[in-house]
């Protein structure tokens, strides 16, 4: 069986050159096929390795490597780190998981991660992000914008400043999981999108995972 893997690792590096190849004599459509093989033989290989789903996204995450992912394939890339995400949040009562057609939000409640007034992470925050972050490095081909959130309490200039600190260190431990610093995005909002007229409600940090389109 581990010969047949290595068989077919060798096809899927070799469709891969052929489809560089390709690209480099401007023929568009020849590389749009070798990007589909590519991820497309990648989950074949995994089957082979393993004959199961784990073994299948291993494979599959080998062709994205090769190839980007396709437009055709985005959405069941981003159906299977949903899931991923929301059993890797099940336990949780600080967390929601929404998905805005292939973009995921997930929304923490403030004082999950952070004391009033601190932007130091609690130890329970620090424990979700990193269940989180071993999801994330699962699923590479996407970018993450990590934005914080404030109540009216307080200046708009401090919340401001407040809400961006929080970001940078729900991002901060993210990386020390991880999570690759180039796929990350830092925005302070501070009060400037309240989602109830609950205080605690809007006191939140949310994180939208974006998938990267194959061009």
């Amino acid at each position: 069986m581990k010969k047949f893997a290595i068989i077919l690792l060798t096809i899927v590096i070799s469709i891969s050159l052929f489809s560089c190849a390709t690209m480099d004599t401007g023929q568009k459509k020849g590389t749009a096929i070798g990007v589909g093989v590519g991820a497309g033989v990648g989950a074949i290989l995994g089957q082979a390795i393993g004959k199961d789903t784990e073994s299948t996204l291993i494979g599959a995450g080998i062709g994205a490597a090769l190839g980007g992912i396709a437009g055709n394939q985005i959405g069941r890339y981003m159906d299977l780190q949903e899931q991923e995400l929301r059993d890797a949040m099940a336990a949780s009562q600080a967390a929601t998981i929404r998905r805005e057609q292939d973009i995921l939000r997930a929304t923490f409640k403030g004082e999950t991660f952070f004391d009033f007034n601190s932007t130091a992470l609690k130890p329970g925050g620090s424990a979700e992000l990193q269940r989180m972050a071993e999801v994330l490095n699962k699923y590479p081909q996407t970018t993450i914008e990590i934005g914080g959130h404030t109540d009216t309490r307080g200046s708009e200039e401090y919340n401001q400043t407040l809400s961006l600190k929080r970001a940078e260190s729900v991002r901060d431990a993210l990386l020390q999981n991880g999570v690759a610093l180039g796929r990350m995005q830092t925005i302070g909002y501070g009060e400037s999108l309240p989602i109830s007229s609950d205080h605690a409600m809007n006191r939140r940090v949310e994180i939208i995972i974006v998938p990267i389109r194959q061009t």
